[in-house]
């Protein structure tokens, strides 16, 4: 049974409805992340489970209980932002401390003490307890602001895009160090980003949110390799998938592929319908070769450009259609672009979109 149940969450800002009629169910322990592009209501989202916004309308179950009406205070959730939210004139000790303090005010020193150490520990941040906010990189301000939010052992911890703020090493050393100390919490996470690398690499599943509402919730390989919607398939992967309006026929084992009178054939069983759709393919599902094969269309080359640690080409083909590949450096070095170029794709790897709805066919 799932621990957070969120059903028919809604909040609209005058004529903005930021968020529709959204459903999930979290379960206890569960890495979840939130993602979407900026501006779809991620932070609102977090702010209305934290109770800290009122829902317009829906329901928040946790652990069996509705939560609608409970005080931020009693809802045994914690939140961590994006901008740190650290108290200026309180050092890092303190700050990490006061969910303590406000809690129980008579809790004794000691206890809070070892648990402050010990959360600075797991953190790796006991040589700055003693240091003020504007002391701190923005490294340090994040592992002190998640630590505030871990300190009470809260059931339910939400997090607003925590790496967003830090430089490119320490967001990847938080990629790394992140489930692993939430794990030693045992605590059910809730995390925000607009970085599908992000995504990818922390969730147990991933919930992607454009519309107002949860579009797909998958696990991370799954999102990718078989989005629900073309809007999905985009938001995920650099570079992006290669989509175009096509007329399709299957044939035996192949998806015989018309698109503006050029024709190519994918290798794939599926049980979408003849006809017109968007078909999709990933630049990293695309083969470039100075060789014809038996399934390949000669293109023109364009240019090309390095990108994360591949090599991207443009090609084009004779109908002006264009194609982003993505291969090796190594195997990018045995493609001639003076000689004339061929591409073909990888086997069962297309995706086939309604061309209204943009949802997946299959």
């Amino acid at each position: 049974m799932s621990y957070l149940n969120l059903e028919n969450l809604s909040k609209s800002f005058k004529d903005d409805k930021v968020i529709s009629n959204l459903n999930a169910k979290i379960d206890k322990g569960e890495f979840f992340v939130v993602f979407g592009p900026s501006g779809s209501g991620k932070t609102v989202l977090l702010r209305l489970l934290s109770g800290i916004m009122l829902l317009d309308n829906g329901e928040i179950e946790m652990d069996s209980q509705v939560i609608n009406e409970s005080q931020p205070e009693e809802r045994d959730i914690s939140m961590a932002f994006q901008n740190f939210a650290l108290y200026p004139h309180m050092k890092a000790y303190e700050n990490i401390a006061s969910p303590l303090r406000a809690n129980n005010k008579n809790i004794p020193d000691d206890e809070i003490d070892q648990k402050v150490k010990e959360v600075a520990s797991l953190l790796k941040i006991e040589h700055v307890l003693n240091q003020f906010p504007k002391e701190l990189s923005n490294g340090q301000k994040q592992r002190t602001s998640l630590a505030r939010s871990l300190i009470s052992k809260p059931s339910v911890v939400l997090l607003d895009d925590p790496l967003r703020n830090v430089d490119a090493k320490i967001r990847f050393e938080m990629r790394l160090e992140l489930p692993r100390v939430l794990k030693e919490f045992n605590t059910t996470v809730i995390y925000v980003t607009q970085d599908f690398r992000e995504a990818m690499a922390l969730g147990d599943r991933i919930a992607v949110l454009y519309d107002g509402k949860f579009n797909d919730i998958n696990s991370p390989k799954n999102i990718y390799q078989n989005p629900s919607s073309l809007t999905t398939a985009k938001l995920f992967g650099d570079p992006t998938i290669n989509n175009f309006d096509a007329n399709i026929k299957k044939q035996n084992d192949f998806v015989h592929v018309d698109v503006k009178g050029e024709q190519f054939k994918l290798k794939r069983k599926t049980n979408v319908q003849d006809g017109d759709c968007i078909v999709g393919i990933r630049p990293e599902d695309i083969i470039l070769s100075n060789e014809p094969s038996e399934n390949s269309i000669e293109v023109e080359f364009r240019t090309k450009t390095p990108l994360n640690l591949r090599i991207v080409f443009l090609v084009r083909l004779k109908n002006g259609l264009e194609f982003l590949c993505s291969t090796t450096e190594e195997k990018s070095q045995l493609i001639d672009e003076n000689k004339k170029m061929y591409i073909s794709f990888l086997e069962e790897k297309s995706h086939f979109f309604d061309t209204e709805s943009k949802r997946n066919l299959e």
